[in-house]
């Protein structure tokens, strides 16, 4: 009959199944970042896997869909702050380490970008979060900083004193170190986890084999 809509083929219907079904998952799991008090870590490490994965099986198209779809039921439920949030940097991690396990690209490159791309997405956070709360969150990190390059004063004994460009380096150097140790954990966890989903992301470089061999699963 002429008006119906044409039937879904069973690749396009398994598609739009596993896309709404990761994308689902993706939202469950930064409301559970956000409310829950305990698993924080967990949940960080585990939130940008589902679309990664949906990219690394359906391709970039349905890795874009489900991230839309993730940012728009997450705006629905959170409002248009909290919600796009899910965006910087876990939905644009999981994309590019999407795109690039997909092409087979090495972990030099994904873990590199993605650690610009995360250390990027951090700031942009804390931006969005300082107007929404109304105070400058950085001073926190700067004075974990601050903490951190006065201890690194007294253990070597260098003639120096902490100025405030130093303690703003510090801050940045602390944010770059914790996207190198959060992006090299994706690549594990995906490296571990994606095969049993039949799935699979390129081999470590030879440098870290000794790091992924140690499979917790």
């Amino acid at each position: 009959m002429r008006g119906e809509p044409p039937a879904l083929s069973r690749h396009q219907a398994i598609r739009l199944v596993e896309g709404s079904y990761l994308a689902a998952t993706t939202g469950l799991i930064w409301l559970a970042l956000y409310y829950l008090p305990v698993g924080g870590a967990l949940f960080r490490l585990a939130l940008p896997l589902p679309l990664a994965l949906l990219q690394l099986r359906r391709g970039g198209r349905s890795g874009v869909e489900g991230l839309l779809l993730s940012v728009l039921l997450m705006t629905a439920l959170m409002g248009p702050v909290r919600g796009p949030l899910l965006l910087f940097p876990y939905g644009i991690l999981a994309l590019w380490l999407g795109w690039c396990w997909g092409r087979g690209f090495s972990w030099w490159l994904s873990w590199s970008v993605g650690v610009v791309l995360g250390t990027l997405g951090f700031l942009m956070r804390v931006l969005v979060l300082s107007l929404l709360v109304g105070e400058n969150l950085w001073v926190v990190i700067t004075r974990a900083g601050a903490g951190m390059l006065e201890r690194v004063i007294t253990l070597l004994h260098l003639p120096i004193s902490a100025d405030l460009g130093s303690v703003q380096l510090m801050a940045l150097v602390l944010v770059v170190l914790q996207e190198l140790i959060y992006v090299l954990s994706l690549h594990a966890l995906a490296f571990w986890i994606f095969p049993r989903l039949r799935s699979s992301i390129p081999g470590p470089p030879r440098m870290l084999h000794g790091l992924v061999a140690l499979d917790p699963l």
